[in-house]
């Protein structure tokens, strides 16, 4: 029973594109390994190890969960909407908006 690193063995399996980019799914607590999350990449694992991503976030940045969050607590529909944006950074406002329907969202 070989041991691999975790973040090679998620890039040898196609979970991710890169080490970097499986390292940074590992430290983010997205990587489970037999049932257990792993948050160290250069933890050793059997190489037939039962290895599962959690799928990414939905929006760009939290600022969309958040704002998702209170759109559905005052009970707002964006659905056809024309929305501003203001003081957009990332972008997670504008891509909730976007993702709930809003027909175009000026984003300053």
């Amino acid at each position: 029973m070989a041991k691999v690193r975790l973040d090679t063995l998620l890039v040898e399996k196609g979970l991710a594109e890169s080490r970097t980019k499986a390292q940074a799914l590992i430290m983010a607590g997205q990587v489970r390994v037999d049932g257990q999350v792993v948050i160290k990449p250069a933890t050793s694992v059997a190489a037939e190890a039962g290895i599962t991503v959690d799928s990414g976030p939905k929006y760009v940045s939290r600022g969309g969960e958040k704002l998702e969050a209170a759109l559905d607590a005052f009970g707002v529909d964006v659905t056809g909407r024309v929305c501003a944006d203001v003081g957009s950074s990332t972008g997670g406002f504008t891509d909730c908006l976007r993702q709930r329907g809003a027909a175009r969202v000026y984003a300053m």
